[in-house]
């Protein structure tokens, strides 16, 4: 007899399973009242096809780009979806296998090739995914699906086709960029990605994407790197997920997680490597914090630095007299955060879940305060001189400035993860709420949203009920911060009719205003915006 017990609502494993697209859009029941502004959509990028034939993705990093579309049009919704014809998606379905390495899913070679011809494909170069599965955003008057590949793949965010793959490295000089970038009230575009240069020179640049001009040329033709931070250690960089930018400063967290270059170059000559197996860390060098100006593109040289943490997501980042506040999503436990994301592992039964779940680290939301104005002559005290934090930076005698954190959010065995803030009007500056996606054993249960002054939580829950990423739409005439709604998109395979169905909070109070439910199962979305129409 087995002890294993099953997750009461078991149907969480509903995230991770295949699903089909959509020929066109479906009409969703409304519940509720969808407020009369809020017209446009809400775009979402996630894997939506976790096998080819007998082949599975073992990560959930791996499963094959499905977009997603909710329309909102006079208090009426649709839904809509496709895969994203990228090169790893059609040649799958082409050849009926996994023809292209994924991060944790190693595609073997073509068993009709003899093993001369297979011996040598190994020369031909690394054959990079262009799996565009974690997030959308504008470049212009263009939209472009993401993975953290030099390749991003524009699509009709009307219909859903794909357009065309842009191979990044054509326009500017990075082997990959973030699938987070910073979008500018006028359309600006600022990333940063890892730069492999000669000799094995690493740095790590940020991009410029100008906004759409009058010529009308597109704007990845005067896309430039503005700003180069060093790399740390020579052969391995650092993962970088996110960063943090203000009116005039840009912040790139260093954090101990590296790729192995050396272990990444010789593994597709191994037979079953993939991106996973280049991952290691590196905890003594703790984390390294690097600022920049933003206009001039100079490097600040002050040298801040903190224990270990692995990162994913900036929650924001502003400036206050002379100060960077920086706060951030953290995480303790690398190979657990990685490994956990096995689909395996998210398709096991609660028991083994909570089992590895609970050998981790407490992940925790927290503030760090980036003194920029530095006199010798404070060696051993503490900078920070702002009355609203607790956190502390201490310059010490070899002139590195050691920070602490304020913890901001911290639950038992609860992440605040996925945030998102009123971007367009408090993107990178003094801010009050942030919303986030409460992980309960890395398994979303809630939504959460947090008053980072005050601390005070409000929430979001309902049983068997999976949430996505909260979206914040500010009301066109909004006068306070949180004067808007919150859309997610929730997976609710075992209360009632309906699997799934968006749904629509009140901003202030996450009270919910509405419900647009559809009849079709919706797998795991990571991230995505919302297009106004």
């Amino acid at each position: 007899v087995s002890s294993a017990a099953a997750h009461p609502a078991g149907g969480y494993k509903k995230l991770f399973e295949t699903v089909e697209e959509l020929s066109s859009p479906v009409t969703a029941h409304v519940t509720g009242r969808i407020p009369t502004w809020l017209r446009g959509s809400l775009l979402r990028c996630g894997p939506g096809l976790f096998e080819v034939g007998a082949e599975p993705f073992y990560h959930l990093f791996d499963g094959q780009a499905l977009l997603h579309k909710f329309d909102f049009k006079e208090g009426h919704v649709t839904y809509h979806r496709r895969f994203v014809r990228t090169d790893a998606y059609v040649r799958a379905m082409t050849e009926k296998r996994i023809v292209i390495t994924e991060f944790g899913t190693y595609a073997y070679p073509d068993p009709c090739k003899n093993i001369f011809s297979r011996f040598f494909s190994y020369f031909k170069g690394v054959e990079v995914t262009d799996n565009a599965l974690v997030n959308v955003y504008p470049v212009g008057e263009d939209y472009y699906a993401c993975t953290e590949t030099n390749f991003i793949t524009r699509i009709n965010p009307d219909t859903l086709e794909t357009i065309k793959q842009v191979d990044l490295c054509k326009y500017v000089s990075v082997n990959g960029a973030t699938a987070h970038p910073h979008v500018e009230n006028d359309g600006t575009v600022y990333n940063i990605g890892n730069c492999f240069g000669k000799n094995f020179s690493l740095a790590y640049n940020i991009i410029r994407i100008p906004p759409l001009q009058a010529d009308k040329e597109d704007p990845m033709n005067k896309a430039e790197v503005v700003v180069q931070f060093p790399c740390s250690d020579r052969f391995k960089p650092s993962y970088v997920h996110s960063f943090g930018l203000t009116p005039n400063y840009i912040v790139f967290v260093e954090t101990p997680v590296k790729i192995n270059l050396l272990k990444f170059l010789s593994s597709w000559s191994l037979w079953g490597a993939n991106y996973m197996d280049c991952f290691e860390s590196n905890e003594t060098m703790g984390v390294w914090l690097h600022v920049a100006e933003k206009k001039k593109g100079r490097l600040l040289n002050i040298k801040f630095r903190t224990s270990a943490f692995n990162l994913f997501h900036h929650i924001n980042t502003y400036e206050d007299n002379g100060f960077l506040i920086v706060d951030l999503c953290t995480w303790k436990g690398f190979e657990f955060v990685y490994n956990y994301l096995y689909l395996a592992n998210l398709r096991a039964n609660w028991d083994e879940v909570k089992r590895q779940a609970e050998k981790a680290p407490q992940p925790e939301a927290r503030r760090y305060v980036l003194p920029l104005n530095i006199d010798k002559a404070d060696t051993g005290k503490n900078l920070v001189t702002l009355p609203y934090t607790t956190a502390t930076a201490t310059l010490r005698s070899d002139e590195t400035i050691w920070l602490e954190p304020e913890v901001i959010f911290s639950g038992p065995r609860h992440a605040f993860e996925f945030p998102q803030i009123n971007y367009k009007k408090y993107g990178g500056k003094p801010y009050t709420y942030t919303y986030g996606l409460g992980l309960n054993h890395f398994v979303p249960d809630r939504l959460c949203k947090l008053n980072v002054k005050t601390k005070e939580t409000w929430v979001w829950q309902e049983p068997d009920s999976y949430p996505s990423e909260p979206i914040f739409v500010p009301h066109p005439d909004a006068l306070e911060e949180d004067d808007g709604v919150v859309l997610s998109i929730v997976i609710s395979p075992g209360t009632g009719p309906k699997p799934a169905y968006l749904l629509i909070l009140n901003a202030k109070d996450m009270s919910e205003v509405a419900r647009a439910e559809v009849e079709v199962n919706i797998p795991v979305t990571f991230h995505g915006l919302f297009k106004r129409a």
